[in-house]
């Protein structure tokens, strides 16, 4: 494990995968996600052993070895922290997000010099209402629930309004090996409703608001997942300057990792038979 400090007094916590000459990629968690969640190692090592990329695999702020600033969510907090692992990452590097991660990386690579390409995989974009649309009071809400830390109905809470899960499948998590990880992350789920929430409202992306991710950027969805999934990375791949969507045949929002691997290899390092490169 490596740390750094970042200007605001944040100390990021993140394993660096040495591949060889082909660049560095940062991977981006998404709601409850952190370093150490097992198909983030398999990607940060693939990436590295088959593309020869460094991979930056940090834990988000209020998640695992990081710190946090407690009731305090702004995107732009998180988009600094972006910004300081890329000028460690020696000023240059792309960067590669997971739903709620992959919002975070387009809305940090508008911002921050030195992103050179994007992948985004199945940003949670909400852009009508023929699917689920979460209540317009969510954020107060959640945010009274984390003040109070009550965890497990923070993740009941966040699983079923945010991200639109059965209950019945929540409640199955609770015996799962991944509860006791997700009530530990459960506070970190306002950070994720912060870079999120603006754009889970049902309605259209204006192209205006993305105008500045200019760097080259693959938006990918597979086909095994929800139609809300599909059509949110299809919306933001139209709007974005720079950008192509694919859809990657029996890959769903808990990625088989040999299936995702290969498709982000291959555009972050240019390797690609098809598509922007």
């Amino acid at each position: 494990m490596e740390t750094i400090t970042t200007p605001a007094g944040i100390e990021l916590a993140f394993d660096r995968y040495i591949g060889g000459d082909a660049g560095t990629v940062i991977l981006i968690g998404g709601a409850f996600g952190e370093r150490k969640f097992s198909k983030m190692v398999k990607l940060a090592e693939q990436l590295a052993e088959t593309y020869r990329l460094t991979v930056i695999n940090y834990d988000r702020r209020g998640r695992g070895d990081s710190t946090d600033t407690p009731g305090e969510y702004n995107v732009d907090n998180e988009i600094d922290d972006i910004a300081a692992l890329v000028e460690a990452a020696g000023g240059s590097a792309a960067l590669f997000g997971w739903s709620s991660g992959a919002g975070l990386a387009l809305r940090a690579a508008a911002r921050v010099p030195g992103i050179d390409r994007v992948v985004a995989f199945e940003p949670p974009f909400v852009v009508d209402d023929e699917n689920f649309v979460p209540s317009p009071d969510l954020q107060d809400r959640l945010h009274e629930l984390i003040a109070a830390d009550r965890r497990a109905e923070t993740v009941t809470f966040y699983m079923t309004e945010a991200m639109g899960m059965p209950r019945l499948f929540t409640a199955i998590m609770r015996f799962t090996p991944m509860w006791k990880s997700m009530l530990a992350t459960a506070p970190s789920t306002a950070h994720d409703w912060a870079v999120m929430g603006p754009y889970m409202r049902g309605t259209a992306l204006d192209a205006a608001d993305w105008s500045g991710v200019t760097a080259p950027t693959l938006v990918i969805s597979g086909s095994k997942s929800g139609a809300l999934l599909r059509t949110g990375a299809a919306a933001v791949a139209a709007v974005l300057p720079n950008a192509i969507h694919r859809e990657v045949p029996k890959l769903s929002h808990n990625p088989n990792i040999g299936l995702l691997a290969p498709v982000a290899g291959e555009f972050l390092t240019g390797t690609a038979t098809t598509g922007i490169h």
